[in-house]
């Protein structure tokens, strides 16, 4: 008896001893510039505590300037931050550029990063990456839509995306209208008006990548948008409706709620992390 009691005796002062001290990875917020396939983009990542994350990348809306576009993204990641009630994904906010460059160009950048994000994001920064969704806003929405044809993730979120018709918007300024956009402005120069060469509009515009969406995909969009936006927003929804080639298409439309219905609607936040949960 003697003998067993010491034998205890011994395993109960060692076990604590033996305890594997397991340090979590710290949580982390930073901007880095990463590349992918000679492309460079600047990146904000926000990174919980931990090593394995399920991620969502997000995409500012229209800025005009670079000298901007880090505080867009930046704002861009807190608000859909705010929307989150899994507060364990981590956030990747792309500053994609903008200035003299024509619309839609930029879409190199933001593929540049979700391909990074995919191939080098683990032994960049030393985390393990799950499962992967985009969301944009706007112009943030349109990128992530034509993302959506190029390479699959787990899903994907567009808030008022656009512009939608391009060839009708800059026919709108053409005409004064509507007041000159840095947009418009670039493709009239480089393509001369929207009667001229109609179909160079069209082919940049959101209403041309209305097919091949390769995950699930949430609209969001705001009934009390811009008359532009709304113009062109029952045309693109049908075309969205007739698409063959697309995966799982769902909108939830919002009556007297704007451009920023995804962030003012309490509907619009649950209807947001049920798409992401349920992926």
């Amino acid at each position: 008896m003697r003998y067993l009691i010491i034998l205890l005796a011994f395993f109960s002062c060692n076990k604590e001893d033996n305890v594997v001290d397991v340090k979590t990875e710290p949580a982390y917020k930073i901007t880095k510039n990463i590349s992918y396939n000679g492309v460079s983009v600047n990146v904000i990542i926000d990174k919980p505590e931990g090593s394995e994350f399920d991620v969502l990348m997000v995409f500012h809306g229209t800025v005009d300037f670079d000298n901007l576009i880090l505080q867009a993204a930046e704002n861009t990641l807190n608000v859909f931050k705010g929307l989150l009630d899994n507060k364990n994904l981590m956030i990747i906010s792309v500053a994609y550029p903008e200035e003299n460059l024509l619309f839609g160009e930029n879409i190199q950048h933001c593929e540049a990063a979700l391909l990074w994000l995919k191939n080098n994001a683990q032994s960049e920064i030393g985390v393990d990456i799950k499962k992967i969704f985009l969301a944009g806003h706007s112009q943030g929405g349109y990128l992530v839509t034509r993302l959506n044809t190029m390479h699959q993730t787990n899903g994907v979120i567009a808030n008022a995306p656009g512009p939608l018709n391009l060839l009708y918007r800059c026919g709108l300024e053409e005409n004064g209208e509507a007041p000159n956009s840095q947009q418009c402005t670039l493709l009239r120069n480089y393509y001369g008006t929207t009667t001229a060469n109609p179909n160079a509009y069209f082919e940049r515009s959101l209403l041309n990548f209305t097919n091949g969406f390769k995950s699930d995909i949430l609209f969001v969009q705001g009934l009390n948008d811009s008359p532009i936006q709304m113009h062109s927003w029952p045309m693109f929804k049908d075309d969205l409706i007739n698409c063959n080639s697309c995966q799982d298409i769902q909108f939830l439309e919002l009556a007297g709620l704007g451009h920023n219905a995804l962030f003012n609607s309490p509907q619009a936040k649950t209807k947001f992390n049920t798409f992401i949960n349920s992926r």
